[in-house]
């Protein structure tokens, strides 16, 4: 009987999310006013690089994103002139559940929900309302250092980035940030996850290049510029990186 009960009220809750996500969805996606994009800054490791870079961020730091979006968004003819706007929260001073990269689908509903608790829990922001909330997570640059697999979630509108806390290293976070916000947003992630390479053709940023190698570019939601058949190099910087046709689709900037 006990066991029923769970059952009923953990089904309940996922409707009552499942429904708040699919009104949020319809608004993130209809582009009739900027979204509001909230940053939250954590020291992951606690290090002093990371508590340092963290304690020095400004909402100015994040504005690439924002141009970038921008740019994009006038190849597609998109009506709003800015898709989002992004501000910047206190930094936070706890972690987020870890994800797990090979979960079952019950295991990530659980972690979603536990994600979902988690940042309404350490919400210290006071500013406008946000649409989307990415809580990015700040590493020391130790050599050969491995980050685990960012995340974007569309259903709760959330996202978990890890990257690095290196002014060396802000351009390439940034692109991992804009990746994970499309993700929010509905674009999918483009990419063989067991090779890292581009899927042809919605992975490659000009499909149609003759010679097809080397592009000189990467689409965003691959996240490598195909070399050769077997090369594939991480983009510098957003000169490097657009937003393909199929992703535009996804996150309905074009038809």
């Amino acid at each position: 009987m006990l066991r029923t009960v769970r059952i009923g009220i953990l089904l309940f809750v996922l409707l009552v999310v499942a429904q708040g996500a699919w009104i949020a969805r319809g608004r993130t996606t209809d582009w009739k006013e900027p979204l509001r994009v909230v940053i939250y800054p954590i020291s992951a490791d606690s290090s002093a690089a990371a508590d340092a870079y963290t304690a020095g961020l400004r909402r100015a730091d994040f504005e690439p994103i924002a141009d970038y979006l921008r740019q994009q968004a006038r190849i597609y003819n998109l009506a709003l002139r800015d898709p989002i706007e992004i501000y910047l929260a206190p930094r936070v001073d706890a972690l987020p559940p870890a994800t797990q990269r090979q979960a079952n689908a019950l295991e990530a509903v659980l972690w979603s929900l536990r994600l979902r608790f988690w940042a309404w829990r350490h919400d210290g922001y006071d500013g406008p309302k946000a649409h989307v909330r990415l809580f990015v997570l700040y590493f020391a640059p130790v050599a050969n250092r491995r980050l685990a697999h960012s995340v974007g979630l569309q259903k709760g509108l959330l996202g978990v980035v890890n990257v690095f806390a290196s002014p060396q290293m802000e351009s390439e976070n940034s692109i991992v940030i804009t990746h994970e916000l499309l993700h929010t947003f509905g674009a999918t992630d483009k990419y063989d996850a067991a090779t890292n390479r581009p899927r042809f053709p919605e992975g490659y940023a000009e499909p149609e290049a003759e010679p097809r190698y080397p592009q000189a570019k990467a689409e965003i939601m691959a996240g490598r510029v195909p070399l050769s058949d077997t090369q594939i190099a991480i983009p510098r910087d957003f000169e490097q990186v657009v937003i393909g046709a199929k992703t535009a689709q996804e996150i309905n900037w074009r038809r």
